[in-house]
């Protein structure tokens, strides 16, 4: 088991594919067992890594995943059948804000399109149930969001670093939940509706 989770790991730095960092997944594992979390969104599949690490946790967690990129989301179903958890982890191929669901969710946790982090919270968190949590990773992407600006040479950098430090303000001032922004992994954003 833990052969195929490195197998995999070492699939997506080979790849340059971003999963989460040891730290952060591990500290969502905990998060999942102590908060007796059962069912799961994830925005942003990418190749399966913290879908599959999310329902080894507990044998009744259930994840519903959506990834937009083919190549991620065909790597994804092999890794999920590669641990026998296609009953407990369903795949959607698409774009998340072209995704409509009804279900209601214990978790949303958002990893996918920076820039698209308040698109997707707005657009999800009406499939959150009460006191349920939304948790966003990448919140100091890289430990670029303490850099000043000018230091950042790529514009496009430069716009997604900004989107991020806005989304950041847009947490911490949202009423209907309660944030906390904790420096593990690459920065996670533990949002809990109040």
């Amino acid at each position: 088991m833990e052969d195929d989770i490195n197998s995999i790991k070492e699939y997506a730095y080979a790849n340059n594919i971003p999963i989460m960092q040891d730290e952060g997944i591990n500290y969502l594992i905990n998060y999942i067992k102590e908060n007796n979390i059962k069912n799961i969104l994830e925005i942003g599949t990418a190749i399966g890594y913290s879908a599959i690490m999310m329902c080894m946790a507990d044998k009744d967690v259930s994840v519903v995943t959506i990834e937009r990129d083919e190549k991620r989301y065909l790597e994804a179903i092999k890794n999920i059948k590669k641990f026998k958890l296609e009953e407990r982890i369903h795949l959607i191929y698409n774009d998340a804000l072209e995704v409509k669901l009804n279900n209601q969710y214990d978790l949303i946790f958002i990893d996918a399109a920076k820039a698209q982090n308040k698109n997707i919270f707005e657009r999800f968190e009406k499939n959150l149930r009460e006191s349920g949590t939304i948790i966003t990773d990448n919140m100091n992407f890289h430990g670029l969001i303490f850099e000043d600006e000018k230091n950042i040479t790529s514009r496009n950098l430069r716009q997604l670093v900004r989107k991020i430090k806005d989304y950041r303000i847009f947490l911490e001032n949202n009423v209907y939940y309660e944030t906390e922004i904790l420096n593990i992994g690459d920065g996670i954003a533990i949002s809990i509706k109040k």
